[in-house]
This record gives C-alpha cells, structure tokens and sequence, in this order.
C-alpha cells in the first residue's frame, strides 16, 4: 500500500469492548520545521453522521457599541443566547481566517459529570467566535478561555489544534460541571520540527509548570481535579488526560489508534521524541502497537514526535485517508471487508454475537466526513497571499482537496452554504457529488478505488504546482498594490466603503480559487458517469490510453475485452468453508 511503510503481516478483527464514538474526529498538526515549505499546518476531518459539508464564510466585521452576536450550537443548531461584537471581527474561511490563523477540534467527551450545559459556549462556536476575533495561536487560546469562563460552557471535553504563521499548540479543555462555570485547560506548543495528533482522546499527559513560552494552563486545572477526587499526587506528577478523561480500551483502540497511525506513516515507523529527561531518542512504532489496540496503557506514545522526512501537504492529505493498510488493524484484510477489500464498517460499530460483545475498526478516513481540510499557514507570505485552506467534502479517501485562499471574497458555489443540505439534495453540491463517487466505489472497493485515487493524486499535484504560479501573480499584484498612491485606489475602488489597496491581489487569489473548485466539481461529474459506464454490474470494460473504450472489430457500440475480477482470496476461503463439500466431493 502506498501510505504505508511498514506492513505487519496480522489480520484484524472484531474486539470484545465498550461502544466507540461512530461520530468522531481527527487533527494533524504539522509545524514550520517539519514541514516541506516552511508552512505550520492542520488538518481536520469533521466526522458526523449529521454534518453537512460546506465551506462557512464571513466577511470580515466593524460594528457598533451593543452589537451582539447570535450563538447556536454548531452540531444541533440549537439557540444557545448571545453574546457582545467587539469593534472588529476578521473574515474567516472555513477553520482558518484572513490572518492565516488556524483552528481545528476532536471531542474526547471526559468524565461526564463535567459536560457543561450552564453556559452558551460550544466548542464549536468558540473556534468560530475566535477565528473571528484573534489574530495569533495565544490570542485565540486567550479568546477561547474568556469566553468560556464568562459565559459559560456548553459541551463536554475537547482537544484544538492551533496554529499561526509561527507556532502551532494544541490544546485540552473540559468545563467544571452543572455547579460551576468556566473550563479547565492546558495548552501546549509543539516543538518546531516536530508533529502532533489526537483523535478524540485527551493527549496531554504531565506538562511543565513554569514555561509560559511552551506550556500554558488554567490556574485551578490541578486544585480542581484535586477537590473532584481526580488527583492526589504532586503538582509535578499531574497528568491532564488522566485527570479528565481516563483511559479505556475505547480510547486507545477506536482512538489513539489514528493518533497512533498518524504518527507511523510520516515518521516512517520510527517514533523520535525528548524524553522526562530531555534526551532525545528514537523508538520503532510497533513498541507502542500494544497501546493503540487498546491492550496496554502503560506503553502510551508521545504528545510530539520528529518525522522520519519533511511533510508536504499530499503527505498529511494521504495521512487523513488512511484505514489501518499494513497494520495489525488494518481493515481491507479480514472478512468484515467482504469480498472486495472494503475499508469501511457501517455503524453501529459494535454488534454482538453468542452473547459477546465486539466493535470494528474506526480508522482514520470514515463515510460519514461532512468536509475534511488541511490548512497551512505561510508566514513568509503577507497574509493576503499566505492563508490556504486545502478543502474538501466527504470521505478523505475517494475525495479531492483543493486549495482555497483565505483571502478570497467568496465561495465557489459547490462548497456554498446553503447548496443543498443533509436532507436536500443539490446536483450543483460538492458534498453530494463527492458522495455519489464514495457510495458508488464502496460496492466494488478494491476493483474502483484505483480509479479514483488517480484522479484525486492528478488534481492534487496540478494544484501543487498551480499554487506556486498563483503565490508569484498574486506577489506581483501585492507589490504594484503597495506602490500605487492611495488616492488612485479609492478612485479605482468606489464600491468598497472600506478602501484595500490589496483588492487586486484578492480578486484575483478569489478567481482562483473559485474557479480550479468549480473545475474539479466537474471533473468529479465526469467520474462518476465514468464509474457507472465502466464498472457496471461488476464487469470492467478496458480502456485505451486516450481513455476511450475498447470495442469490437464492428461497432464502437460494443465493448471488447471486458473481465470479472471476483473476489479477494479472503473471501473465497470464508465462504468457500462456510459452503461445505465442493463441487468434486458431491
């Protein structure tokens, strides 16, 4: 398999264990020094059975002295109160706003008695609120905390990943309960050079409390656990996830699992850290194995590891659509994939037999992604050119990214709020064709997929490239811009109440960005015409080089050279000892 360096030769199965969240989260964070460009980078891949895939925009804000801002829950849309504008708000794209400030999230849940509903504050209003009102990686630590604790928080326990042109933190939080208001919370910056993931489990363990550059914390993040019974040890000995959200096999299998793959697949299985004593060491990725299926807690893997190599954008886009290839748990070898090599288990994810109970594999890349991106922050940029956010809809592994500036002045219509919905469907939807493809590959996985990874590897290294071309346009029309006198722009720019001498460069990133978002949507039509003309019925019609179809010597009517893979040689022997005597026994 091509995302995966290491391969040990064990089959998966289904586990004995308690249910695993079906509707969860993961995030890559990458920074500058890992990286291949010098750019901090997130990733997030939204995961909800209920999540409609759509690119959230808003213009940047000014606005008056009692002005407030409606709150709603982001998951259920649910009126939560409002809150206060300030003078300003930044226009945000997505996760990632004008100042190429990145926010991303996984819910961990923690100990439920501290699930917050005194408050207005969900997590997903505070990524939102906070793209709209910080600039840098603290202030929105900052805004988030405030927030919080002066209005309350409304959801249960969450991990963000943070990132701006310089740093990149990550960050747990959970709310003190139904008698108090607020949160507790520690963040931490990730080494440069070095990478993190979580994947809906509290990561940070211990942490240093006296190094306000690389850690910070809430003052009461200890005394607190302390007076809920959580903690007894020394300050020194605190450990943040263990504290507020303990362990179990669910969270090391249908969890820090991914964390775990994540990590195997850029560090090309070798795990290099600090250790409790700052020396550095390397460590092979199958010394944690036993941790990530949820056998041993004591062999938990590091909060930051060094990668093996520098990380590109199309490394942590492969990352987001991974299934567990070549691990003990990867999902296309045992019989849970049928009889075509199908990575995916449909929900529930436990299920039980003979009074037993088991759960399937919950691997990176899911059907039920609502929209999946990789942001990357480029501080050698100026920030009308630097902010990126390599968007996409639906599951990571059959779906294409395609990068959208964050300065842009609007969305392409395929990722357009509004263009359709989870129960409306729009043939002008990005989520809803990027689905028809996913849906019509799951049928015949082993037999399709390749046909759409090539595609989606085609568009992703095009973009590369034209990513390049578009950063030295826009460059040239950011230098004329800083040279052209003021009074030339207002008079080139009535329409605008606020004068931006920088309008050419966004006009410009926004046709862009608009335009190769609607080219790839058609392209992904074509596809899916494609797939259905192909694969139908389980046939597979051959193809010339020019991509026309092979016929027969008398008519371009009638395909010619059309094969049946069949099955995987897993399924053969399952079904072959399931059927009993074979044809020459009878």
């Amino acid at each position: 398999m091509r995302r995966i360096s290491k391969a040990l030769i064990l089959l998966a199965a289904a586990f004995l264990s308690s249910a695993v969240d079906s509707e969860a989260c993961t995030n890559v964070l990458v920074t500058k020094g890992a990286s291949t460009d010098g750019s901090n980078m997130v990733s997030y891949a939204a995961d909800s059975h209920q999540l409609y895939g759509e690119l959230y925009y808003a213009p940047a804000g000014v606005w008056n002295a009692g002005d407030m801002r409606q709150i709603n829950e982001w998951d259920t849309g649910k009126f939560l109160g409002y809150i206060p504008q300030p003078a300003r708000t930044y226009q945000r794209v997505g996760n990632m706003n004008e100042h190429q400030l990145i926010i991303a999230e996984t819910t961990y849940g923690g100990r439920p008695e501290l699930e917050g509903n005194n408050g207005i504050m969900d997590y997903g209003s505070l990524i939102y609120v906070a793209l709209e009102r910080a600039k840098t990686a603290r202030e929105a630590i900052e805004v988030i905390v405030d927030l919080a604790n002066t209005y309350g928080y409304y959801s249960s326990g969450e991990s963000f990943s943070i990132a701006d042109t310089e740093e990149v933190w990550v960050m747990d939080l959970i709310g003190k309960g139904k008698d108090e208001k607020g949160i507790v919370w520690v963040a931490r910056r990730v080494p440069d050079g070095y990478i993190c993931a979580h994947a809906n489990q509290a990561r940070i363990s211990t942490f240093p409390l006296n190094d306000p550059e690389n850690c910070l914390y809430a003052p009461d993040v200890i005394t607190f656990a302390r007076k809920k019974g959580y903690f007894t040890g020394e300050d020194k000995d605190f450990s943040f996830c263990d504290a507020y959200a303990p362990l179990d096999f669910s969270g090391m299998r249908g969890c820090e699992a991914r964390a775990w793959a994540a990590f195997n697949i850029l560090c090309d299985g070798k795990f290099t850290f600090e250790d409790e004593n700052g020396n550095v060491v390397t460590k092979d990725a199958y010394d944690y194995v036993e941790y990530a299926m949820g056998w041993d807690k004591s062999k938990r893997f590091p909060l930051f590891v060094k990668p093996s190599r520098k990380i590109s954008v199309k490394n942590v886009a492969d990352v987001m659509r991974d299934h567990y290839e070549g691990t003990p748990m990867d999902m296309t070898q045992d019989i849970g994939a049928g009889g075509n090599a199908l990575p995916y288990r449909w929900r529930p994810m436990g299920f039980e037999y003979e009074g037993k109970s088991y759960t399937n594999e919950r691997a990176i890349a899911t059907q039920q992604t609502g929209f999946w991106f990789v942001g990357q922050s480029r501080g050698w940029l100026p920030d009308e050119i630097g902010g990126v956010n390599w968007f996409g809809c639906d599951d990571a592994a059959t779906s294409y990214l395609t990068p959208i500036y964050t300065s842009t002045y609007e969305v392409p219509e395929c990722f357009r709020v509004g263009n359709g919905n989870m129960i409306t469907y729009s043939p002008t939807s990005a989520f809803w064709m990027t689905n028809r493809v996913a849906n019509a590959c799951y049928k015949a996985y082993n037999i399709m997929f390749p046909t759409v990874d090539a595609e989606i590897d085609a568009w992703e290294a095009e973009m590369a490239e034209a990513v390049v071309k578009a950063d030295e346009e826009a460059l040239k029309l950011y230098k004329a811009a800083q040279e052209t006198p003021r009074k030339q722009i207002r008079k080139n720019d009535k329409k605008r109440k606020v004068v931006d001498p920088y309008t050419p460069v966004r006009q410009y990133l926004t046709e862009f960005s608009v335009n190769n978002a609607q080219k790839i949507f058609n392209k992904w039509v074509a596809l899916e015409q494609l797939l259905l003309v192909k694969f139908i019925d389980g046939n597979v019609k051959a193809q010339n080089e020019d991509g026309s179809f092979v016929t027969n010597e008398h008519t371009d009517c009638i395909p010619d050279k059309i094969t049946q893979p069949g099955y995987t040689e897993k399924w053969k022997e399952i079904v072959a000892k399931d059927h009993g005597k074979t044809i020459e026994e009878r």
